[in-house]
């Protein structure tokens, strides 16, 4: 899922859904997604650093995307990001244990 991130942000020419906002909306998904997977996966203290090493990764490939020429830098992509990062996170706690095998992973929570 990750190396899918990358190629959509860094392909010149991605997959377009032709409504009002339809990229912001795909980084909020596609980060959430991320955030959601990794945080039913992994053990709960370790989601903070997940969550962290996606807002970074979401930033640097708006850098690179700038720096290979043929995108541009967008602040509001950045945000989307970050926000699909806190909705993917906000939804693994209120639905802990929704993909198999998570339940072997997490730490029960207070």
């Amino acid at each position: 899922m990750v190396c899918v991130v990358v190629w959509l942000s860094l392909t010149p020419a991605p997959p377009k859904v032709e409504f009002e906002q339809s990229d912001k909306v795909g980084h909020l998904l596609a980060y959430g997604v991320l955030m959601f997977w990794f945080a039913q996966l992994y053990l709960r203290r370790t989601r903070f650093f997940y969550g962290l090493g996606f807002v970074a990764m979401g930033i640097v490939l708006e850098y690179l995307q700038n720096a290979l020429g043929h995108r541009t830098l967008d602040v509001a992509d950045m945000a989307a990001n970050t926000l699909g990062v806190l909705a993917g996170w906000g939804g693994a706690l209120m639905l802990p244990r929704v993909l198999p095998g998570a339940a072997n992973h997490t730490i029960p929570g207070p």
